[in-house]
């Protein structure tokens, strides 16, 4: 096992300073966490039995195969899940984003690596403690229950954007998803011009995305070219209008796929 894993709590990464005094009610996921339904003494609770832990862009937080003695949402940034195939090629199969749950209950192994792919911070919850409150707390299993079958679509639909989708709808619904989940913290709904900044690089979008490099390079020009989007810096990235965005990506204006 890997001691730079976060199942090595005493030696894992230092507390995020500047979340050590954040409480519960003041979080900003706090209404799309595992914890949205909890109230009064449940949140309290919670304030008890957390942690947060920082890891900078490319460090690892857990190893697939690690025992797990821990589960966590993402604060703030974007953690990467990879899958290490036999030949030693590694895919990567997901995102973490903020809001999102790390770990399972019941469940002692990590199935995937999970590095950060940003600066990260997780609030993070010892498995034994959280499970014990999960089974006397009913609405807190639903609402994970709630978010896992959220995953579940999610991993279809992208599913059927690596196989169906163009190289230009496969980045512009990668946008159309970050936008979605930036609104979503908000609690607004994602509409006309918005900003965003990038959780990968191009190179890791390349992955993601199943393309190479330089075509994920040649379709952001031609969606800058075309107006739907502009480009500031490295990450920054535009969208002139989401409606827009959504139309190249093949979806309808929810962001589902056309019936």
């Amino acid at each position: 096992m890997r001691t730079s894993s976060l199942t090595q709590i005493k030696s894992g990464p230092t507390v995020a300073a500047t979340h050590d005094q954040v409480r519960c009610t003041d979080c900003p996921i706090r209404y799309r966490a595992v914890c949205a339904q909890c109230e009064g003494d449940e949140l309290a609770h919670l304030e008890q039995i957390k942690f947060y832990r920082s890891f900078e862009a490319g460090q690892p937080i857990v190893w697939e195969g690690d025992r797990m003695d821990f589960v966590a949402s993402v604060v703030t940034g974007v953690a990467a899940l990879t899958h290490v195939l036999e030949d030693g090629r590694t895919q990567m199969v997901g995102l973490l984003l903020p809001s999102d749950f790390l770990g399972r209950p019941g469940r002692a192994l990590a199935a995937y690596n999970a590095t950060a792919a940003t600066d990260v911070v997780l609030c993070c919850f010892r498995r034994a403690p959280f499970d014990t409150m999960m089974q006397a707390t009913p609405h807190l299993a639903h609402r994970l229950l709630e978010m896992t079958l959220d995953e579940l679509d999610a991993a279809r639909e992208w599913m059927l954007l690596l196989g169906r989708k163009t190289a230009r709808e496969r980045l512009a619904s990668f946008l159309a998803i970050i936008a979605r989940r930036q609104a979503a913290l908000s609690k607004s709904r994602p509409a006309g011009r918005m900003e965003l900044e990038l959780p990968l690089t191009r190179e890791a979008m390349s992955d993601y995305l199943g393309l190479t490099i330089e075509t994920v390079s040649r379709q952001i020009t031609a969606l800058r070219r075309d107006g739907v989007i502009e480009v500031m810096g490295k990450r920054g990235v535009v969208v002139t209008n989401y409606a827009r965005l959504v139309e190249q990506s093949g979806d309808d204006s929810d962001g589902g796929l056309p019936s």
